[in-house]
């Protein structure tokens, strides 16, 4: 498309998805890597909340995905294995620009989440074995105690828990937006039938 220019520009969307961190990384005060994820319970009743995206994946050829963590246990990940599918939105107010995307979901629980389990901090290894998240919790002071039980149970170097992994979106749509004078937005939407089919790139109207 020949004005898909300057930060636009490019044949991978994961790539410039990237990019856009990069820059975003060195401008936002707090987590650049935040995002609004929504997800549907079984009801089709939708969800929204904040989650840190962990990785881009580039594979090359125009593919690759977007991962996160979080407990299996959770109402999020049982919304996400449920409809097999999700979107979020990835917003810098700094930057003036946001990313859209759509796709399908699975899991990542082998040695990838191994590693990236390890690479947390203590409290934050042994925070995820004490969590029983999106259960209604009594006290603040329950938490903490079982913190305390799980220290004592885990000791110093905690595995990965069998309840806690990542979650991949492979998309479907990836949409890149930067702000405009008076509301003229540049907006240019990535789509594909599939994972592995080619990228069918639309610019839309604000």
């Amino acid at each position: 498309m020949a004005d898909r220019k300057g930060k636009f520009a490019g044949d991978d969307p994961f790539e410039i998805a990237k990019s856009w961190l990069a820059e975003a990384e060195t401008a936002e005060i707090n987590d650049p890597n935040a995002i609004a994820l929504s997800t549907v319970d079984q009801n089709g009743m939708p969800n929204a909340r904040m989650v840190l995206l962990k990785d881009i994946e580039t594979l090359g050829a125009g593919d690759g995905a977007f991962v996160f963590y979080t407990n299996y246990e959770s109402q999020k990940a049982q919304e996400l294995d449920s409809a097999g599918k999700a979107a979020f939105v990835m917003h810098w107010k700094s930057l003036r620009r946001q990313i859209r995307v759509r796709g399908t979901i699975s899991r990542e629980d082998g040695p990838q989440a191994d590693a990236y389990f390890n690479s947390r901090s203590l409290k934050s290894r042994l925070g995820a074995w004490a969590s029983k998240q999106s259960r209604p919790l009594s006290s603040r002071a329950a938490l903490v105690a079982e913190v305390a039980k799980v220290t004592a149970a885990q000791g110093a170097n905690p595995d990965r828990p069998p309840f806690w992994g990542g979650f991949r979106i492979s998309p479907v749509e990836i949409e890149f937006w930067a702000d405009g004078d008076f509301r003229l937005h540049d907006r240019f939407r990535w789509s594909r039938e599939g994972r592995g089919d080619p990228w069918k790139i639309d610019r839309l109207n604000p």
